[in-house]
């Protein structure tokens, strides 16, 4: 049984009404239905030439949601614009993040002015439309949480948190720190996680995202680890040689079983789907760097986060 029909009435409060055998409805993550969140990435190329343009990395096609749309709860996009051009950031959302692959300019958004740099990273709630100025052609990296609000059927009407601004040289300064405290050398992951003082017991970047600056020394093989977030990786630098191994299963060795390969591309991005294993690994001969962005913020929230780490020795 799949479905049992409802007995006819005239009444409008049963024309909706469905049931439903547990057993064939518990889970209705498959394809066909809620399809699940799939492996994806994205080229450099993409932004590497063209016009000014808002670049939305959008599978909400796949999703079975409203666009554009990166994850059910997500949207990423690239930002390309050309020296003394401007883009408008226009969403509906509560929480976006801009991360500056390249280029300089400012940004104007609700009576405010910033200048941004290579590095920074800047987390606005909602508001006006950000204005995205460049003094040199750039490139930016652009989440947003429009397409969990558009799943809810509700607006963005008050700032959760105050708008901040993550220069690079503060970044850099605190990383280099974290890799030269001799305890980080046993870490699963060397990484500065981004907070915010309005959110003290999420501990994240915004109430809804979170995100990390991460990186992978040369030679290491992260250990895998899983989490039920989505994460959308943005790759910032790295040479050939580095790769992340992803699956939904542990050998008992605590290594990924049958993983799926993603090679890594300075300025490129891909999806790690929720509850998967991940495992990063370095075999070139320089430091990686990444920034993975996700709706663990949400999930920290409602208490549905599990991270969990696998326990295999480190490579």
């Amino acid at each position: 049984m799949t479905q049992a029909p409802i007995s006819p009435s005239t009444s409008p409060w049963q024309a909706k009404a469905r049931l439903f055998d547990y057993r064939q409805a518990a889970n209705p993550v498959r394809s066909g239905l809620t399809e699940p969140i799939g492996y994806r990435h994205w080229q450099p190329q993409l932004h590497a030439s063209g016009p000014s343009a808002v670049i939305p990395l959008d599978l909400s096609a796949e999703l079975g949601c409203p666009g554009p749309a990166t994850s059910p709860a997500l949207a990423a996009h690239f930002l390309r614009i050309l020296a003394g051009e401007g883009l408008k950031a226009a969403c509906q959302a509560t929480s976006s993040l801009f991360y500056v692959l390249e280029g300089s300019g400012s940004l104007r958004w609700s009576g405010r002015e910033l200048g941004w740099s290579q590095g920074d990273l800047i987390a606005l709630p909602c508001g006006d439309a950000p204005l995205l100025e460049a003094l040199s052609t750039s490139v930016l990296y652009w989440v947003h949480d429009g397409p969990l609000l558009q799943h809810l059927g509700v607006e963005a009407t008050a700032a959760r948190f105050e708008a901040t601004h993550y220069p690079a040289a503060l970044l850099e300064t605190e990383l280099q720190q974290l890799l030269a405290d001799p305890s980080a050398a046993h870490s699963n992951r060397l990484s500065l996680l981004l907070a915010n003082a309005d959110l003290p017991a999420s501990r994240t970047v915004t109430h809804t995202l979170w995100a990390m600056l991460g990186v992978v020394p040369a030679g290491a093989v992260q250990p895998p680890h899983r989490h039920q977030s989505v994460a959308l990786d943005l790759i910032i630098d790295c040479d050939p040689g580095c790769y992340t191994l992803v699956g939904t299963e542990l050998d008992a060795q605590g290594r990924i079983r049958n993983p799926e390969r993603i090679d890594w591309q300075s300025g490129g991005a891909f999806i790690t789907p929720p509850g998967h294993w991940h495992a990063h690994v370095n075999e070139s001969g320089r430091m990686a760097r990444l920034l993975p962005i996700q709706d663990a913020g949400l999930h920290t929230y409602l208490r549905s986060l599990d991270i969990r780490f696998s326990g295999a020795p480190r490579g």
